[in-house]
């Protein structure tokens, strides 16, 4: 007998396509008639349009959100908060958006509502991490937890090619992680299971073809299921050295994922069969590791570390920041192995064992 503890996610998900107009229909449904609308400095345009759309339901923008939600930024949104008197937020965005909502929701206790345009997967989760100092720090509770989140397809149409196929790798990542870690249950693991399919079937396909609409919709439901997987169970070794590689070195996030998770699935290989049994079969691959390697060159995901940034002078000291503080994992985080696997995703060679 496998024991196991699931605990479903209060929220509330609206997905198809033209879903724009139904925004402020959930803001009202909240109770509340004065949005904040969110975004980055490059979706800015597209948090305007929204926030016109809102017209009188809507206090303002703010668009200054960023990669690993600095403190500092959150506290400036915080203050246009009670200054406009929001008495919620909209996130229309990536992770960097929600993250920011996020942040809000943590400090102020104001609902979200987020319409995401990536694979991130961060709406479904009640996980917030923040950087400060030089340092990511990630917990969990409901408070951060959006309650409504609203993926319209259309919004994904058009990804750039380099995002789609980093943030859907970013995305397989959470169901990966899912499967082996300390807390997987079996609600949980065919979530996962079938999120990591939609999307190793979707993204090559957009890869040929970014406006396939069929494709789109299967990716962004794969990134749904997945960020199911984030929300609902703990992660383990990927998670911990991408969150230190960005914190830290302050790499890009989805690119960072993409990069280092066929090393962290080769390096659990032996430590956890039954989760690659299932990764290697929803990749339609012999082996997991190298499936995932596999698929992240045919949609031409960036290949190695050095190529996003990382200093191969960084290596010693990443392998310390990550192995610092405990972390379950189901093979133990040595120095000496995840020096090694580092060392091995800096140079983009294919994923082997590694050996502590």
């Amino acid at each position: 007998m496998h024991s196991f503890t699931y605990a479903a996610l209060p929220s509330r998900v609206i997905f198809g396509s033209g879903l724009l107009d139904k925004v402020a229909d959930e803001v009202r449904n909240l109770g509340c008639s004065r949005a904040l609308v969110l975004s980055t400095r490059e979706q800015l345009e597209a948090a305007e349009s929204l926030s016109e759309r809102l017209g009188s339901h809507s206090v303002g923008v703010f668009g200054e959100a960023a990669m690993h939600t600095p403190v500092d930024v959150s506290d400036r949104a915080v203050d246009l908060v009670h200054r406009l008197g929001a008495d919620c937020t909209v996130a229309i965005g990536g992770g960097s958006t929600t993250g920011l909502g996020k942040a809000i929701a943590l400090r102020t206790d104001l609902p979200q509502i987020v319409v995401p345009t990536t694979y991130a997967g961060s709406e479904a989760t009640p996980i917030l991490g923040e950087t400060q100092d030089g340092r990511k720090t990630t917990q969990r509770s409901l408070r951060v937890l959006p309650e409504v989140v609203i993926y319209d397809v259309d919004l994904t149409l058009n990804l750039p090619a380099a995002m789609t196929a980093t943030s859907g790798l970013n995305a397989i990542a959470h169901a990966v992680e899912a499967l082996y870690t300390q807390d997987a249950n079996p609600v949980i693991s065919l979530i996962a299971e079938d999120g990591i399919r939609s999307l190793a079937t979707a993204l090559p396909v957009l890869h040929r073809s970014p406006r396939d609409r069929e494709a789109r919709s299967d990716a962004l439901y794969g990134a749904w299921a997945c960020g199911l997987c984030l929300g609902a169970v703990g992660m383990a070794l990927h998670h911990k050295l991408c969150h230190t590689l960005g914190g830290a070195f302050d790499l890009p996030h989805a690119p960072t994922h993409s990069v280092i998770l066929p090393y962290a699935v080769a390096y659990n290989a032996h430590s956890a069969r039954e989760a690659m049994s299932r990764i290697a079969r929803a990749l339609g691959a012999a082996d997991a590791a190298q499936g995932l390697y596999g698929l992240a060159r045919r949609i031409e995901a960036p290949a190695s570390l050095e190529a996003i940034g990382l200093k191969r002078a960084d290596l010693d000291r990443a392998a310390e920041l990550a192995t610092a503080n405990p972390y379950w994992n189901p093979r133990p985080m040595t120095r000496a192995g995840i020096r090694e696997l580092l060392e091995h995703a800096f140079t983009g060679q294919p994923p082997e064992t590694y050996h502590a």
